[in-house]
Order: structure tokens, then sequence, then C-alpha cells
């Protein structure tokens, strides 16, 4: 199995929804399966197993789900299988739902037992042929490369006007900013939160800059812990999250200063926890799913090290992946902000230049992230790793974001 979930922003950039993508098999190893994959396992709904395996509490609180369902799955046990979780998915249909009398009534039924619906997909030609699928949908998702949008707001204003609309596949910063001043578009989805910055046109700012110096000297190869702590030590935040993190994996020590902390938390894993904390402090003022970007790449490079033949590598693929988007977390061009971290050469090198050791890991991120299975699945061949361990992968990531940001809440 496969799975990523794609974060949907509203108009002040935070996240709202997330689309789940997935897809069960390699087909590019099993070809012959992609032409019934519609008929495997319909009695359930795959994506339903994945959000169980995830915990949908992991998510940003409040947030959606569209979890796609197909011309065969639809007619399961939805209810019996998820809900529970009713109130937070958002039933994701395309063309495949056909606009006939039985796909018709078991969209009814569901929105009678609480269940909101979306459609994405739906060709401009296909509009009038679906109208009694419109009116009973919550949620349209257009693509904004394949639809004008400005033309198409005004024909669901006119003809379903509780229809809310969102925009997918933005690329550019300038293009949200653009469409966000129009009440008329309600979420918005695509690369457009995560584009590098290519031009550093502002300081980093103060508090920024003590974080990264404390980042750079916990990246030196041989750093001295006390001097750490002592930094540590200026910063009440950071104190309370060390003690916190202490006392989960030392019960009921009795810490006598940050020094005590940081002896017992080790050199290794107490650079692991700077370098992730303060990611975190970093990102504050920043989109919050650029944190969990941030994060959930940082573990999942890590958990894919040994898969990749790199398991010796482990830490500083973390450490590749938690500094990814340093660029906007900072606001300063990528190589500029790397400086600032004290990284590896073959951290650096994979990031920028998409060269070195590490950048295969790096690469099969991007496309998994992005949902690009084709990719992702050729690269499971190259390098003869099976699709359920990927997936472990990934969902371990998840997992461990959850333990760390969400105990307690």
């Amino acid at each position: 199995m496969l799975a990523t979930l794609i974060p949907f922003f509203d108009k002040d950039m935070k996240v709202r929804a997330y689309s789940l993508f997935s897809q069960k098999e390699n087909y590019l190893l099993n070809p012959e399966l992609q032409g019934s994959a519609v008929l495997d396992g319909s009695g359930r709904v795959g994506g339903l197993d994945i959000i169980h395996n995830i915990g949908i509490d992991t998510l940003s609180p409040d947030t959606k789900v569209f979890l796609p369902i197909g011309p065969i799955n639809i007619f399961a046990d939805i209810e019996g299988q998820s809900f529970s979780m009713r109130d937070r998915l958002v039933l994701l249909c395309d063309k495949s739902i056909a606009n006939t009398d039985p796909y018709r009534k078991r969209l009814k039924q569901l929105r009678q037992n609480g269940y909101k619906l979306a459609i994405f997909k739906l060709p401009v030609t296909e509009f009038e042929n679906y109208q009694d699928i419109l009116k009973l949908m919550d949620y349209i998702i257009l693509d904004c490369k394949k639809v004008d949008v400005t033309k198409a707001k005004v024909y669901f204003a006119h003809q379903y006007p509780r229809l809310k609309i969102c925009v997918g596949n933005v690329e550019k910063q300038e293009v949200f900013d653009w469409l966000k001043k129009d009440k008329a578009y309600y979420l918005f989805e695509g690369k457009f939160y995560r584009i590098p910055v290519t031009k550093g046109q502002t300081e980093i700012e103060p508090l920024k800059v003590n974080y990264l110096q404390l980042m750079n000297i916990v990246n030196d190869a041989d750093y001295e812990l006390t001097k750490a702590a002592d930094i540590i030590g200026r910063d009440t935040a950071l104190v309370l999250s060390l003690l916190e993190m202490v006392n989960r994996i030392a019960v009921n020590s009795e810490i006598t200063s940050i020094r005590h902390a940081a002896v017992i938390l080790g050199q290794k894993e107490l650079k692991k926890w700077i370098n992730t904390v303060i990611t975190k402090e970093l990102c504050a003022d920043r989109p919050n799913e650029i944190n969990r970007l941030s994060l959930l790449r940082a573990k999942f490079a890590e958990c894919l090290a040994p898969h990749f033949g790199m398991g010796m590598k482990a830490s500083e693929l973390f450490l590749m992946g938690l500094f990814s988007v340093l660029d906007i977390i900072v606001n300063v061009p990528l190589e500029e902000a790397l400086t600032r971290v004290n990284v590896s050469k073959d951290i650096s090198e994979a990031l920028i230049n998409h060269k070195g050791d590490l950048a295969d890991v790096y690469d099969f991120m991007l496309a998994y992230e992005n949902a690009d299975w084709q990719e992702v699945c050729r690269w499971l061949i190259v390098k003869n790793i099976d699709i359920d361990t990927v997936y472990k992968a990934y969902t371990e990531a998840v997992s461990w974001y959850k333990e760390m940001f969400f105990q307690g809440a």
C-alpha cells in the first residue's frame, strides 16, 4: 500500500482539510492489476484502513479528510467502517460515479447518515450531465490548470449556490494571493506553500538567529554537550520541552540541572532533539503545514535509510529531511540557510543539487508526498523495496510525529 495526505489551505494559510491519495499495488510490477484494481477489496474502502492506521487525531485539529470512493466500494459498508469519524470525512467522487439512479440513491443515503460529499476530476463538458449529482455535493475541487475557475465560479454560484469551490493544483504563491481575494473560493491545494526561496529579501529575525546558532553548535562533528545545555537554559520554552522529553525516557529521575537533563539524553539524542524542537519553533510564524512537512520528511527519511542501503546514515538523513524546507522557514535561499546550521556536504549536495548518496532518498520522498505513484513504483523496482515496507515507514513517521507533538492533547 502507498498512501500520502495532501493539505488544503484556507485564505489564511491554515490547513482545513487533507486529501488522501493511495495505491494498493505496484502496477509497474503487476500491470495486469491496474484494470481490475477497482474491484480489489470492494467490500472495504482502502483509505479508511490507512486513516485508522495513522490515526485521524494525528492530523491538524478540526480538519476534514477527503476520502476517495469508487464505483464499487461506494456500496460497501462505509457507515460501519467509519461512523465514528463521519463528522471529519468528506467522501470524494469522480466521474466514475455515474449519474444513474443507484449512485444517486446511495449518495443521498450517505448524506442522510451524516457524511459530506465532494467531487473532483469532473471535466467541464460533464457539468450539465452531472446536474443531479452536483446537487448532492458539498464541495467541488477544480484543477486550476484544466478549468477556468473565474468562469466556473459564476456558473456554480448561479446553479449550485451552496456548493463550496476548492481550487486545486495552485503552483505559485502569486496565484494563491490572487485567488484568495475572491470570496467564491473556499480551499486551496497545490505546491504554492512550499516553493523554494530563491532571493534573500529580508534579514533573518533575531530570535531565529539565536536558534540557528544553537543548531550550528550541535551539528559540529563533536560538539560540547555542556555548551549546548547552557544555551538551552536561556530559553524557557526549550527548557520545558527538554524536561518533558527527558521525563518520558527516564521515569522518576530527579533532574538537578539543565546540564544533568542533557547528560541523561546523551549527545546523539540531544542533537536530534534540538534540531527537531528548534525547527518547530522556527516554523511558528509559518503555515502550520511547513512544520509538519519538515518533521515528517525527517522521520520518513530516517525510516527509509536501511531500505536504501544507508542504515549507517540514518541520522544524517533525518537532518536532511528536517532542513529540506529551511529556506521557507527563515526566508533566505536554501544554500545560504544551510550554511547557518553547519550541515554536512552530503546534505547540502542532496538538497541543493539533488546529487550524492542522500539524494536518492530525498527525490523518492518528494515523489511520495506528491502521490507520484508511477515514479515511486519505479524507485521501488530499482532499489528492490517492497511496497508495504515503504507504507510502514510512512505510518511510522506519522505516528512519531503524533507522539512527539500531540501527547496529552
